[in-house]
Formats: structure tokens, C-alpha cells, sequence
């Protein structure tokens, strides 16, 4: 029974990794029908992402991440070897057994080492194709590979480490993050960031006063075509870090897309109450990317009663996020990044501490955690609440200088830029 429930697990994780690589593809339909991107060079990004992102990954990201920590820091580099094991046929988890936090210590969920990279490799692909929305059209493809093998190997592995890892030290406090609030929106964010900041300083050489903006010509079909796969796709980045196949996971179905469509209607709504305009296709399509991302670091921890609470929490979140967003000359944010995935994932990380469930979240592997205040969680919960903040604060700021220090190394290597010169071209 145990076999066949292991066999069971790795063959819906798998699928559910499939789905989430289909995110990454959505992200680049996403450019074209927002932008009017030429086909070519958003699916060419794409490309990059998708292929760096299981090479590197393979090569010693996913040690970095979830190999056994070094003092709760990152992953022991070598600990399987680079490339899974390379050509060694005994390493665990490849023709027999499991990855070593898939055991009986941990999760025990009987993952094997590639099924389970499979799956975070799919996390860690789409996390870049967010980066790329919030530096569309103004760096250099060139840049911007330098920039995905820096990612994959150390800034998308150390929140992950310090988090996913149970041996990682915000795990070891007790902080949970189910899908990727933090570790995927979030931290994409901060990494947009400091991408942004490298910019604007090369922008600031060329004498311009602000960051000239990026034009945009969205195509209702091909906008409304890449929010449909990315809505498939989150049935596999949610259910699926379950990261086994139970009751739970068909919980979280309902969870995640009962707060997109709860976040699409409150956005439509708050549009014309706090906009005062009409709502438009576009609106729609970020409200449901609002829930999706607002749900997503606790799906598995809360009813589904409030995550329709959530979903219509993100439509007024999302509209707000976006005035404060586009006051700063500095940047530009196009997709609305800063304001959808950064003030989402943190949105949901801290109401955790709110809205948990023991009953949901042991089940989804965090027995641990407690109930949240709205449940009686008492000074459990307001500890929760302090032991999310403080990854909010530690992944951040790390990410954020990671990123704009890898620009600057990058910008070095490429003649001291990384930004394109015609950013409409």
C-alpha cells in the first residue's frame, strides 16, 4: 500500500510540475497580448527561461535549494553531485528511493530526487518569467541570460533554502510559505527590483530625468489566451505543493480558484468605485492573477470559506497597489508586478498568521503550524505572525541585493550595460 501510495504521489506531482511549466509559456502569451511584443523574442524568452532554468538547476540550483542545508543557509552544493549524480546510477531517488526530506523524517511523501526536481525546477522557471515581466523590453537578451544562471544557481535557491528546506533556518523558526508567496511573488519582485535600480542608474548616465515608459498594445486574444493557461497552469502550482495526492489537494483546487474569481469580481468592482473609469479586459485579467497570487502561500492552510474572504481582499489590494506603484519616476512597471505579485505574496504570507487551519494545514504537510487569530490561535498565531515578517524582511532585502549586485557584475562583463538602447523596438 505504501509503494502504490508513492507511486500515486510522484505520478501527480509530475503532472502537476507539467502544468506549472505551462505558467512560464503563459507569461510570455501574457507580453504579447498586454504589449504587443514580437512573437519572437517573448517566446525566445521563454525559451531561455524554460532551458536555464532545468540546465542550471540540474547543474547545482536544486542542491543549493533542497540538498541538506549548511547551517541553515544554503544547500550542500555537492551533495548528490552536479547534474542529479551525473553519470552514477546509485545515487538515491534516481532508479530507487526517495529524495532525502521526501522520507519518513520529513514529508513523507516518497517523492523520488526526479520527480521532485521536476517540480521545483517548474517553480523556479516561472519565478524568472515574472522577473522578465517587470524588466520588459529594456534589457539585453544577452543580460538577461547572464542573469538566469546567476538565478537559478543562488538567488531563487536561498529562499528556497531558507524556507522549502526543512533544514533551512526560517524553516527551523517555523515559517511557512505553501506555494511561493514569498519564495516565487514576492522575492520575484525584489528581484525586479534591483534590476530596476541597475537601470535607472544607467538611465540616469543618459541625462533622463525619469525611466521612459514602456508602450503597450494589448490583444484581447492573446491576453485573454495567456490568462487561461496561466489559470491551468496554477492547478499544478497550487494542488500540487501538496506535494502528494490527498483529500487536501482537492481542497486547495477549490481554494485557488475560488479566490481568483472572487478577486477578479472585486477588482472589476473597486475599478469603478476607486478609479472612477469603466473596467476593461485587462482589469479582469489582473484580478484573477490578484487572487491566484494572494491565495497562493496558504491555500493549503485555510477553508475554502475564506478564500473567498481573500479573493475579494485582493481586488481592493491590487488597485490600491497600483497607484502607489505608479506614482515613482524610477521605474517602470508595466505588467503591474510590484503591485500584483510583491503586495499579494506578502499580503498572503501575513495572513497566515490570520486565517490558518490546523485541520487543513496538516494535511498539506505543516502540522506544526497553529491556528490563526481568527481561529482562536491566540499568542500562537501572533508569533506566527512575527516569524512570517521576519522572512518577509530577510528575503527581501537579500534578494533585492543579490540581484542588483549580479546586474552590476553582469553590466561589467557587457561594456557597462545591460539596458537595450531602443526600448519600443
Amino acid at each position: 500500500m505504501i509503494l502504490l501510495d508513492a507511486a500515486l504521489n510522484n505520478l501527480w506531482v509530475i503532472i502537476a510540475a507539467l502544468l506549472v511549466f505551462i505558467m512560464t509559456i503563459a507569461v510570455g502569451f501574457l507580453e504579447v497580448g498586454e504589449f504587443g511584443e514580437k512573437y519572437d523574442r517573448a517566446l525566445l524568452k521563454t525559451l531561455i527561461i524554460t532551458g536555464s532554468a532545468i540546465f542550471f538547476m540540474a547543474f547545482i540550483g536544486f542542491n543549493d535549494a533542497f540538498a541538506p542545508t549548511i547551517g541553515g543557509i544554503i544547500g550542500n552544493p555537492l551533495y548528490n553531485g552536479i547534474f542529479l549524480g551525473g553519470f552514477d546510477p546509485t545515487v538515491a531517488g534516481i532508479l530507487g528511493g526517495t529524495w532525502w526530506s521526501m522520507g519518513s523524517s520529513y514529508f513523507n511523501t516518497g517523492l523520488t530526487t526526479t520527480t521532485y526536481f521536476l517540480f521545483e525546477t517548474a517553480f523556479a522557471a516561472v519565478t524568472l518569467a515574472l522577473v522578465g515581466l517587470i524588466i520588459f523590453r529594456k534589457v539585453r537578451m544577452s543580460a538577461f541570460f547572464l542573469y538566469s544562471i546567476v538565478y537559478f544557481i543562488l538567488i531563487w535557491a536561498i529562499p528556497a533554502a531558507w524556507i522549502w528546506n526543512p533544514t533551512g533556518w526560517l524553516a527551523k523558526m517555523g515559517m511557512v510559505d505553501f506555494a511561493g508567496g514569498l519564495v516565487v511573488h514576492g522575492a520575484a519582485g525584489a528581484a525586479g527590483l534591483g534590476i530596476m535600480l541597475k537601470i535607472w542608474q544607467e538611465e540616469k548616465r543618459k541625462k533622463l530625468r525619469s525611466s521612459p515608459q514602456v508602450s503597450t498594445n494589448v490583444n484581447s486574444g492573446w491576453l485573454t489566451l495567456g490568462l487561461l493557461f496561466l489559470w491551468i497552469g496554477w492547478f499544478g502550482f497550487n494542488p500540487g505543493s501538496v506535494l502528494q495526492f490527498n483529500t487536501e489537494a482537492l481542497v486547495v483546487v477549490i481554494t485557488t480558484f475560488l479566490a481568483a474569481a472572487a478577486a477578479c469580481g472585486s477588482t472589476l468592482i473597486f475599478t469603478k468605485i476607486i478609479l472612477k473609469r469603466r473596467p476593461e479586459l485587462i482589469d479582469g485579467v489582473n484580478g484573477v492573477v490578484m487572487g491566484l497570487i494572494v491565495i497562493t502561500p496558504l491555500a493549503g492552510f485555510v477553508s475554502i470559506g475564506s478564500a473567498a474572504i481573500l479573493g475579494l481582499l485582493g481586488g481592493p489590494l491590487f488597485v490600491y497597489g497600483e497607484k502607489i506603484f505608479a506614482r515613482p519616476k524610477w521605474f517602470t512597471d508595466p505588467a503591474g508586478l510590484l503591485a500584483g505579485h510583491t503586495f499579494g505574496g506578502i499580503f498572503g504570507i501575513l495572513m497566515i498568521a490570520f486565517f490558518a487551519q490546523q485541520a487543513f494545514a496538516a494535511p498539506s504537510g505543516a502540522p506544526a503550524l497553529p491556528n490563526g487569530l481568527f481561529f482562536g490561535g491566540g499568542m500562537a498565531a501572533l508569533t506566527q505572525l512575527g516569524i512570517e515578517a521576519l522572512g518577509v524582511i530577510a528575503v527581501m532585502i537579500t534578494v533585492f541585493v543579490l540581484s542588483y549586485l549580479s546586474c552590476v557584475g553582469i553590466a561589467a562583463l557587457l561594456k557597462g550595460s545591460i539596458t537595450r538602447k531602443d526600448y519600443n523596438a
